[in-house]
């Protein structure tokens, strides 16, 4: 390991060269892993906009259907004529918004950006094991967000097949407006996802393995790091199998095989496609879909176990439990699929299995939650912004949670299938959470992202309103779906049933305007604070782990000097026998102290 490390040794001549950039090799085409980090997330920050917008749009739509709007004549043109949505465009939203905050805002967000941040920070690296495939990585994961956001411009319109794109309404172009090119440059634009993303993956795998500083054990590790670790390894996993279900799918489409097609009628014409079964396409989705959920979740469960260590002034609480629920959760993951098909004919034997996997998952999900309180237990809280979205996610993953028993049962899943239920129980636990788990670490790493501050005011404000506003949007989801409301539906005004849920839906659209609104605070904070925050120290938080030890000024290389060897965990907060309150790792441990035991 060490031989690894001395390769890795630059010298000041070496520094200095490096620093003779031009502006296209530093902001644009970067092979830095600090840079490459920022702009994942400013990307996913943009998109994260598209789609939030989207959302308060179809939101209006069902609160208030048929009402001509100002909004939908000046950004939907022809597909809202006089104001009033197109039920096609409805479902085109819906696909698109699901596609832009699951892929491109979730897994970007906090994959890309925080294992690229803090990978070779907090295991004492110079960079990456490959500069140059990080910048691909990047690059493609651009041009698929171009290729999506173009698909909005089609003339037939967008993908509206749902985020999940079942065939047939996926895999037969004449099939709707929505099934024709718009459904291709989807098909494309996730293909070259799936590229950037292994590309990624790899990269962190081989970087963890490979580039740790002398000393840094894997027991050692920043829990930060086993969740991005862990989460490339899922990636790998998975989203090969994603990529043959694209591809299939767009044999299927173009060249006139039949995979997932079998005995299809369009106006009384039989088509001649024969043998296929769309069943099979729902199992290769939903085998990358689930271990999806994981992708968007362990990165944010790595964020907020060091967060809420390093707030609470106390070590993590269970920290070697806490690595063994993240390999669970990971394994799990791959055996749990089938709970999202338990209405498409499954054999009740095989749903029981499903079942029993699904519910398995609770046990370490739960042994987090219990850490978690456990950790901010007794301590010396400090309740800044990134401490309040921590606990926030914490919240939401329990609540979430809970519900996700229900729907891992196939018994009970069969009654609210496809219901608002299923929309507040996923948005709850992955979207929420995901999203405060980012928001955390954009509270507290900000810092060593932009060298400043960003203003703590602002975000108080941020996280009150979008956490009274995500409850107010998805609690009363509950209770509309249990009430057998289904989803995707672009009115309801059509069924006297579903009439008293109507105030229901308005009230569930206020929340979400308001909440959408208050992200406007973020991105202010966060794009004013680059230029004019107050200027950070190298340690603003008192942390243990090694980012906090570079130079807050960004060099090539990260440290100036030789890379800093570590000598204990990273979690020493408030040890007795130490004048601070925390010990960093690269800190000898004093004659006659022992590490803790983790």
């Amino acid at each position: 390991m060490s031989a690894t490390v001395d390769t890795h040794v630059h010298d000041e001549d070496h520094d200095v060269h490096h620093h003779k950039e031009t502006f296209v090799t530093k902001y644009i085409f970067s092979q830095d892993h600090k840079m490459i980090a920022k702009q994942y997330l400013i990307t996913g920050t943009l998109m994260g906009v598209i789609g939030v917008l989207m959302s308060i749009m179809f939101r209006i739509q069902i609160a208030w259907p048929e009402e001509p709007n100002v909004l939908f004549e000046a950004l939907l043109g022809k597909w809202a004529p006089e104001g009033v949505m197109d039920a096609d465009v409805y479902l085109a939203l819906v696909t698109i918004h699901g596609t832009i905050m699951v892929f491109f805002v979730l897994t970007a967000g906090l994959s890309g950006t925080f294992s690229n941040l803090l990978i070779p920070l907090q295991i004492g690296a110079r960079d990456m094991a490959s500069g140059f495939l990080n910048m691909v990585s990047y690059w493609l994961f651009f041009i698929s967000c171009v290729i999506m956001i173009g698909s909005l411009f089609v003339e037939a319109g967008p993908a509206a097949a749902g985020w999940t794109i079942y065939p047939p309404l996926s895999a037969l172009p004449m099939a709707s407006g929505g099934s024709g090119l718009g459904m291709t440059l989807w098909l494309v634009s996730m293909a070259i996802f799936i590229a950037s993303s292994l590309l990624g993956s790899l990269n962190y795998i081989v970087t963890v393995i490979n580039l740790r500083t002398k000393g840094m054990s894997m027991t050692r590790l920043p829990l930060t790091i086993w969740a991005f670790f862990v989460t490339a390894v899922i990636g790998v996993v998975s989203f090969p199998v994603l990529l043959s279900a694209a591809l299939l799918l767009i044999m299927d489409r173009s060249f006139g095989t039949s995979f997932f097609l079998s005995d299809i009628f369009i106006q009384g014409e039989v088509l001649h496609y024969q043998g296929g079964s769309p069943v099979l396409f729902e199992h290769l989705f939903w085998f990358l879909g689930h271990p999806e959920v994981y992708i968007v979740i362990l990165p944010a469960m790595g964020l907020v176990s060091e967060i809420m260590a390093s707030n609470s002034r106390k070590p993590i609480f269970g920290y070697r439990a806490m690595i063994a629920s993240i390999l669970a959760i990971a394994f799990l993951s791959t055996i749990v699929w089938g709970h999202h098909m338990f209405v498409s004919g499954m054999n009740p034997f095989l749903g029981s299995v499903f079942t029993f996997t699904t519910l398995l998952i609770a046990i370490p999900s739960a042994v987090k939650a219990f850490n978690w309180i456990t950790t901010i237990w007794k301590g010396n809280l400090q309740m800044n912004p990134a401490m309040l979205f921590s606990i926030g996610f914490v919240s939401t993953f329990i609540t979430g949670g809970l519900t996700g028993i229900i729907l891992g049962d196939s018994a009970l899943d069969i009654n609210v299938h496809d219901t608002y239920f299923v929309i507040a129980h996923f948005h709850l636990v992955m979207g929420i959470s995901a999203l405060y788990g980012m928001f955390a670490g954009i509270y507290h790493w900000y810092p060593k992202m932009f060298g400043r501050m960003l203003n703590k005011n602002l975000g108080y404000i941020h996280f009150w309103i979008t956490a009274i506003c995500a409850y107010g949007v998805f609690f009363p989801m509950h209770f509309i779906g249990m009430a057998g409301l289904p989803r995707r539906y672009y009115t309801n005004s059509s069924f006297p049933l579903f009439d008293d849920l109507a105030n229901t839906n308005v009230i569930i659209t206020i929340f979400a305007i308001i909440g959408g609104l208050a992200q406007i605070i973020y991105l202010y904070n966060f794009f004013a604070s680059i230029f004019y925050g107050k200027k950070a120290v190298q340690n603003p938080w008192k942390s243990t782990t090694l980012e906090w030890t570079t130079p807050v000024k960004h060099i090539h290389g990260n440290w100036p000097g030789a890379i800093p060897h570590v000598y204990r965990w990273s979690y020493d907060y408030s040890k007795p026998g130490h004048e601070e309150d925390f010990v960093p790792q690269n800190i000898p441990l004093k004659e006659g102290e022992e590490e803790l035991q983790h």
